[in-house]
């Protein structure tokens, strides 16, 4: 399994990882139904086939995700056979009947302290903040203050970021170095490339990339129907990019790209990934598994490499499509 290391000062992770959103199971903003059986057996099927780390959070299924991870890692030792990677600061509070994220010190502790605890492990291998602070007014400063103070009392052993502005990676890096950064890429969401990704590639901050596969758009499993049979419970029902105008456009970069992959010999699944991990300055990709079959989907992405013919004819997809932004 292919491997890269994980900005200037991280670990040596495999190029794609295990993210275990899903495997959360049914929550308002959740993917539906899950059996906790098949997330065990997708996971440890991961790892036996190499994949060395898991990345979850606090917030999905409102803490039963990291409890199955947990489960699921309990024959491996975390932080050698496996890195475990969490979140914080994202809207764990059940009964919660809107969005809000909380990065208050000791929201973050508290976090940190239940994560250990359902994850089964002592220290946690890169803790990141899921969102930046949109509901307490807290100061990032006060809040990346409070994840150096973790580091210093061995809970947490890299730090890092999501969905962060390169305005908020700054402010963190004025401080402490920002171990990884983890934002949202792929053939429709572009815009990471721009700006996030170029800077954490000039500061040795590591980047793994979320949703290379668009949340399953990108592998040419849905079609209208398809996507109109989602269960009521699954949050991409209302993700605007299922539903117009944007869907005939995404629609019909899927089909474009179907094509590429067909020439290729390969599956719009692992050309998806593969494209996010082409980008200069990734490091690396989550992608998400329901079961083990769906993890020898996209496992071999690791070590697919797109020639400059095909990169270009991907762009020309893109373009034609008006699919996306960035």
């Amino acid at each position: 399994m292919d491997k890269a290391k994980l900005g200037s000062d991280g670990p040596e992770i495999t190029k794609v990882g295990f993210g275990a959103w899903a495997v959360g199971g049914p929550y308002k903003f959740g993917w539906g139904p899950q059996d906790d059986d098949a997330s065990i057996a997708a996971i440890r099927h991961a790892v036996e086939a190499g994949i060395n780390w898991v990345d979850t959070a606090a917030v999905y299924g409102l803490g039963h995700s990291e409890e199955v991870v947990g489960r699921a890692l309990e024959p491996y030792t975390a932080g050698e056979d496996v890195y475990i990677f969490t979140k914080c600061g994202g809207f764990f509070r059940p009964g919660l009947e809107k969005v809000e994220y909380d990065l208050r010190p000791e929201s973050i502790r508290m976090e940190c302290d239940q994560s250990l605890k359902r994850l089964g492990i002592e220290r946690i291998d890169l803790y990141q903040f899921h969102w930046p602070d949109n509901s307490t007014g807290t100061k990032i400063e006060d809040s990346w203050a409070t994840m150096n103070d973790l580091i210093n009392e061995g809970k947490v052993r890299w730090s890092g970021v999501s969905n962060f502005s390169v305005d908020l990676l700054e402010r963190c890096e004025s401080m402490r170095h920002i171990a990884s950064s983890q934002p949202p890429l792929n053939l429709i969401k572009r815009q990471a490339r721009n700006d996030v990704i170029p800077w954490c590639s000039a500061r040795g901050t590591g980047v793994i990339v979320y949703a290379p596969m668009a949340s399953g758009l990108l592998t040419g499993k849905y079609d209208r129907a398809g996507i109109a049979s989602l269960p009521s419970d699954d949050w991409r029902r209302n993700n605007a990019n299922y539903k117009e105008p944007e869907l005939s456009k995404n629609l019909a970069l899927v089909h474009e790209l179907q094509t590429i992959a067909g020439n290729m010999g390969t599956t719009l699944t692992l050309l998806s990934v593969a494209w996010t991990l082409s980008i200069e300055g990734v490091t690396a990709a989550i992608v998400g598994g329901r079961s083990p079959e769906q993890v020898d989907g996209w496992v071999a992405a690791a070590a697919m490499e797109l020639s400059k013919d095909e990169l270009r004819s991907i762009e020309e997809a893109i373009g034609a499509s008006g699919a996306g932004a960035g």
